[in-house]
């Protein structure tokens, strides 16, 4: 039998508790989860790529996430050419609302196009329906408690102000 190998993309910009969500859920449901950090040409990223890589690493050990979940960072190139490089079908997205369906499907469409790479959406746990890597940068930025809204090594980041910048 083949192995379902599966990839969660996204900047994880910081990772967030509803990322940590979403890939201990689709850990659950494929035998290998990549979990690719993604640079996003249209955001500035607040966290370096290795950086938020090291956090999701530390996030997913310090969670006790099962499963064979891989860390990984993807700059170049399109990401069906990684899901095809590691032998994925299965694009995993968390969705928060009717906004992210809306960004999310013609990417799907695309992907499976132009790899026959599929995309699962997940909806989210409700505790984290309305976090965003955007509102707790922001939320950061000017000095705010960012604790409950993500894993708690990148809060001991943030809280020290070493944000790689």
């Amino acid at each position: 039998m083949d192995s379902r190998i599966a990839v969660v993309p996204g900047s994880f910009d910081p990772p967030t508790l509803g990322h940590l969500d979403v890939i201990r859920r689709a850990a659950g449901l494929f035998d290998q989860l990549h979990v690719l950090v993604v640079h996003n040409p249209g955001k500035e990223a607040m966290l370096p790529i290795a950086q938020r890589q090291r956090l999701l690493e530390q996030s997913i050990e310090e969670a006790g996430i099962e499963g064979d979940v891989i860390v990984a960072a993807w700059s170049m190139g399109l990401l069906v050419d990684y899901a095809t490089e590691v032998g994925a079908r299965v694009l995993v997205k968390g969705i928060r609302s009717q906004v992210d369906v809306a960004y999310e499907t013609p990417m799907a469409i695309v992907n499976r196009d132009l790899a026959h790479v599929e995309t699962v959406f997940l909806l989210p746990d409700p505790s984290h329906a309305l976090v965003s890597s955007s509102l707790v940068r922001q939320v950061a930025g000017l000095g705010g408690d960012v604790s409950p809204y993500v894993p708690p090594a990148v809060a001991r980041l943030l809280d020290t102000g070493a944000r790689g910048i």
